[in-house]
């Protein structure tokens, strides 16, 4: 399924065109390139405060921050006061932003703590009036929403299951597209996402359906389209552990058996990584960003205790160069 607008924009919806999910502290434009080059077919940014954007908070700015190559791009905004997104929105619109996607997910304290997140399921009435509003400033179609079942349990509050009150209120109010984590907030990332709900999601509404929530890899993402009948997937944690896992998707659904990342390929990967950070970001965010993620991309590999170690000590690019050849020539690397 496609989206298309008179402007001749579209997003693709469909299996072979998996996404990256917007990631707090993660998903910023050197992942997001470093994701396209394994297939992803659309990525979404970093979640934006419309207030601090607004306001201009410090750091807001490079949350945004994007290129040719990062297109086509969604732009993840969170906020809890209509006004403040609608406004948000307009401002990101003049400056060439097409799509958006509004947090009605994060159910992380110091979001939810605000209205915003997942906490706006405890009141519909203002989760709607902030719907609009987004679409007010973007246009039907344009806007997505990210869910999660609701607040509670089943049965413990007004705020439980939600999802089956605000999916076709979104889709009346012009929603472009719906994406759902099958968890409570109160659930976070504990217990199992449950993938069925998904299947009666899709069933409700005719927008697409896109699923989140336990695809760690590639073969998760490939069965949940398969057992729910969702538009596509959108990885997220699987992405952290592996930025390929777009790329064996993409292989799963061809009949091609995924590769195994070798140690070269897998080096290799992360020199790419760290050449984008580099290139986009401040010597200091670059370096913190890859002592943070390289630990999470080598940690099933036999052996990488070590460079994990090293990695996170690293204080320079010198010393993450040394760490690097130091595993893959299996010595110590003298100066």
């Amino acid at each position: 399924m496609v989206i298309a607008l008179t402007n001749n924009v579209s997003l693709p919806f469909a299996p072979d065109k998996p996404w990256l999910a917007p990631l707090a502290g993660w998903s910023d434009l050197p992942f997001r390139l470093l994701c396209r080059k394994f297939g992803a077919a659309v990525c979404c940014t970093e979640m934006i405060s419309a207030k601090g954007l607004i306001y201009k908070s410090p750091g807001t700015a490079e949350l945004f921050a994007t290129c040719p190559e990062d297109d086509p791009v969604v732009v993840q905004l969170f906020g809890s006061e209509a006004p403040f997104m609608e406004a948000a929105t307009e401002r990101l619109r003049e400056k060439g932003f097409v799509w958006f996607d509004c947090n009605m997910g994060c159910s992380v304290p110091k979001v939810a703590r605000t209205g915003s997140g997942a906490a706006m399921c405890k009141d519909i009435d203002n989760a709607l009036l902030v719907a609009e509003a987004l679409v007010r400033a973007a246009g039907r179609g344009r806007v997505g929403f990210k869910l999660r079942l609701g607040w509670d349990e089943p049965g413990k509050t007004p705020a439980a299951e939600t999802w089956r009150v605000l999916a076709p209120a979104l889709e009346s109010i012009g929603a472009g597209w719906l994406t759902l984590h099958p968890r409570t907030a109160k659930q976070g990332f504990t217990g199992t996402a449950r993938w069925d709900v998904l299947k009666e999601l899709k069933a409700l509404v005719s927008l697409p359906v896109i699923a989140s929530g336990d695809l760690f890899t590639a073969e998760d993402g490939v069965r949940c389209l398969a057992e729910t009948g969702v538009d596509t997937v959108m990885y997220a944690r699987g992405a952290l552990r592996d930025p390929a896992i777009f790329k064996a998707h993409l292989d799963l659904l061809a009949g091609r058996e995924p590769e195994l990342a070798d140690v070269p390929t897998l080096l290799s990967r992360i020199r790419e990584h760290a050449r984008l950070a580099r290139e986009l970001s401040t010597e200091k965010v670059a370096l913190l960003k890859m002592r943070t993620i390289v630990p999470r991309y080598v940690r099933h590999i036999e052996g990488s205790k070590q460079l994990r170690a090293d990695i996170i000590a690293c204080r320079s690019w010198d010393d993450f160069e040394r760490a690097l050849r130091v595993f893959e020539t299996g010595n110590p690397v003298r100066d």
